[in-house]
C-alpha cells in the first residue's frame, strides 16, 4: 500500500534541521519502507524548508514506527505528521 507522510515543522526549524539533516539522510537509508519520493516542502521562495514530504510503500505500522524514529521528529523540528493512504492513479516519471 502506498502512503503520503506530510509533516510541518515548527515555526524558525531551518538551523535545526540543518543540524540534523545528516542524521535524517542516514535514517531515511535504513528505511525498512520503499521510499517512492522524498524531499524538503519550501516556502513559496522555494528555498526556506518548512516540513518533509515522503510517499512511502509498505505496511503503515512500519511507516509509523520509521517516521516515529526519525531524527527530524526526535529533535522535535516536526509540529505536525499526517500520514494517509494514498492511490496512485498516474506516474508520468
Amino acid at each position: 500500500m502506498n502512503f503520503t507522510v506530510y509533516c510541518l515543522d515548527h515555526p524558525n526549524m531551518v538551523e535545526r534541521r540543518l543540524e540534523n539533516y545528516d542524521a535524517h539522510k542516514a535514517h531515511l537509508q535504513t528505511a525498512p519502507v520503499k521510499t517512492l519520493i522524498s524531499g524538503p516542502l519550501t516556502k513559496a521562495d522555494g528555498q526556506t524548508m518548512i516540513g518533509s514530504f515522503f510517499l512511502y510503500e509498505a505496511d503503515v505500522l512500519k511507516i509509523q514506527k520509521f517516521v516515529e524514529a526519525d531524527p527530524f521528529n526526535k529533535a522535535g523540528i516536526w509540529a505536525t505528521v499526517d500520514i494517509r493512504f494514498f492511490i496512485k492513479r498516474v506516474d508520468n516519471r
